[in-house]
C-alpha cells in the first residue's frame, strides 16, 4: 500500500449464545425494598442511613452488559454497596443523584439471581423522596422498573415549662387592702398572679402547629363561685392565639358582714393545708386553650397569662394554707407525631395562699373579754359544785378549838415529865 492510502480489514466472529427461546431474549426481573431498620418512616429534618435491598434475576436467555440505574433525590447521598456473594458487581456515581451498577459483566447467564444492597445517607429536607431503579435488558419489560417511596412525617419532641409569680402570698382580714388590687365598683380584694409557659420544639422536624391547654383550680367547691378573673393573655410575637373562659362576675360572693362570733369561731377552728389540683376528680377548673403556629427546631414560644384571684372567697375557707396546682399540657396537631419516649409534654406550677392568723384589734378585745367571762363562769360553777358537796358546811370553829385543846394538854404533859426529873 502506498502512503496516504486507507486500508481496512473486515472480520466476522461467530459464537454460540445457547439460547433456549426462539427469539433468544433475556427476561430480567427486578425486585427491591427499603430497609429503615427501626421505624417505617423518615422524620423531616433528620439524618439517617437507609439501605435498599435489590434483587435482579434472569428468567430468560443470557443478558449482556446488564446495568442497574438508581435515580434518587438530591437529599440522598450514596455511601457504598454490599453484595451477598462475589458476583462481579461494580457501582459508581454518574451524577449526584444517579448511580449505575454493572451486574454480571460481560453477560448475566440464564437462571441466575444477584442480590445487591446499596447504602444511602439521607438528609430529609424535602416533602417527597423516592428511588427509581431500572435494569436495561435487551427487551424492556414491566418488571424491569421499580419505584420505591419512603413515608416522610413531621416528627418532633415537644416540651413545656412554666413559671408563676408570686409563689406565695398572705390574705386575711388583718392584711391591709393596699396590698391587693380592687376593680372599679367592686369591694373584693384581688391578688395578682402572673403565669409564663414556654413551649419548646426539640426537633428533629419543624412543628407545623400545636395546642396548649392550661388548667387552673377555679372553685373551692363544685357549686361555689369562680375565684379567678383573666386580665390579659398574650402569645409572644403573635405566634398564636388563646380562647379563655371569661368570668362575667369577678366579685360574685355574698357581701354580708360576718358576725363577731363567726369571726372568733373561725379563728379557733383553722385547719391545716388544703390542696386544689385539677387532676383530682370533681375539681372545677379554669381552662385556657392556645393554638400555636409553626415552630422551627429549637424554637421557643412563650405564653403570658395575667390573673386576679378573689381573696374574699378564700376567707370563707377554714384552711390555714391553700395550695393551688396548675397544669399545663402541649399536644401536636394531626400533621406531626411525637418522638417515642421523648421529653414530657406536661408541666405543673404550684403557688400557695397563706391565711394570716393574726386577728383584728377588736377581735383581740373580744377574745380577752370572752376568755375572762368564761373563766368567771368556770370559777362560779366550781364554787357551786363544792357547795353542793358540802364543802362550805363543815364546823371549822369546833375543829379549831379541839385542836387547840389537844395542844394544851400536850404541853401540860411535857411540863409534868420535866418536874419529875
Amino acid at each position: 500500500m502506498w502512503k496516504g492510502d486507507k486500508m481496512a480489514a473486515k472480520n466476522e466472529t461467530w459464537f454460540e449464545r445457547n439460547c433456549l427461546s426462539d427469539d433468544c431474549a433475556a427476561d430480567l426481573r427486578l425486585h427491591g425494598k427499603l430497609l429503615l431498620h427501626v421505624r417505617s418512616h423518615l422524620a423531616l429534618g433528620g439524618v439517617r442511613n437507609v439501605s435498599l435491598n435489590v434483587t435482579i434475576s434472569n428468567a430468560g436467555d443470557d443478558a449482556y452488559d446488564t446495568n442497574i440505574y438508581f435515580n434518587f433525590s438530591r437529599d440522598v447521598f450514596y455511601i457504598n454497596y454490599w453484595q451477598k456473594e462475589e458476583k462481579g458487581i461494580s457501582c459508581g456515581l454518574v451524577d449526584l443523584d444517579f448511580l449505575q451498577c454493572s451486574v454480571g459483566f460481560p453477560f448475566m447467564r440464564v437462571k441466575t439471581k444477584v442480590w445487591l444492597l446499596p447504602v444511602m445517607l439521607i438528609f430529609v429536607n424535602c416533602l417527597l423522596l423516592f428511588s427509581h431503579c431500572s435494569a436495561n435488558p435487551e427487551h424492556r419489560l414491566l418488571d424491569n422498573k421499580l419505584d420505591l417511596s419512603i413515608p416522610l412525617v413531621h416528627e418532633v419532641d415537644t416540651a413545656i415549662t412554666g413559671l408563676v409569680t408570686p409563689t406565695s402570698f398572705l390574705y386575711g382580714n388583718s392584711i391591709v387592702a393596699s396590698r391587693f388590687i380592687q376593680l372599679e365598683d367592686m369591694e373584693c380584694n384581688f391578688q395578682p398572679l402572673n403565669f409564663t409557659f414556654q413551649v419548646i420544639n426539640n426537633g428533629p422536624s419543624r412543628l407545623p402547629g400545636s395546642i396548649v391547654d392550661i388548667r387552673i383550680p377555679n372553685r373551692l367547691a363544685g357549686n361555689g363561685a369562680d375565684m379567678f378573673h383573666i386580665m390579659d393573655i398574650q402569645v409572644a410575637e403573635g405566634q398564636g392565639n388563646c380562647t379563655p373562659h371569661r368570668n362575667p362576675q369577678p366579685c360574685s360572693i355574698s357581701q354580708d358582714r360576718e358576725s363577731i362570733f363567726h369571726t372568733i369561731f373561725a379563728f379557733f377552728t383553722k385547719s391545716g393545708r388544703r390542696v386544689l389540683d385539677c387532676d383530682r376528680p370533681g375539681r372545677a377548673c379554669l381552662t385556657i386553650s392556645c393554638t400555636l403556629g409553626s415552630q422551627s427546631k429549637e424554637e421557643v414560644v412563650s405564653i403570658h397569662v395575667k390573673l386576679l384571684l378573689n381573696t374574699e372567697i378564700l376567707k370563707r375557707d377554714s384552711s390555714s394554707l391553700i395550695q393551688f396546682v396548675t397544669r399545663g399540657n402541649v399536644r401536636v396537631d394531626g400533621r406531626a407525631i411525637e418522638v417515642p419516649q421523648g421529653l414530657s409534654e406536661d408541666t405543673s406550677l404550684v403557688f400557695e395562699a397563706l391565711h394570716s392568723q393574726e386577728p383584728r384589734g377588736y377581735v383581740v378585745g373580744w377574745i380577752i373579754a370572752i376568755s375572762l367571762l368564761v373563766g368567771i363562769l368556770i370559777f362560779l360553777l366550781l364554787a357551786v359544785l363544792l357547795w353542793k358537796m358540802g364543802f362550805f358546811r363543815r364546823r371549822y370553829r369546833e375543829i379549831i378549838e379541839a385542836e387547840k385543846n389537844r395542844k394544851d394538854r400536850a404541853d401540860e404533859s411535857w411540863d409534868w415529865v420535866e418536874k419529875n426529873h
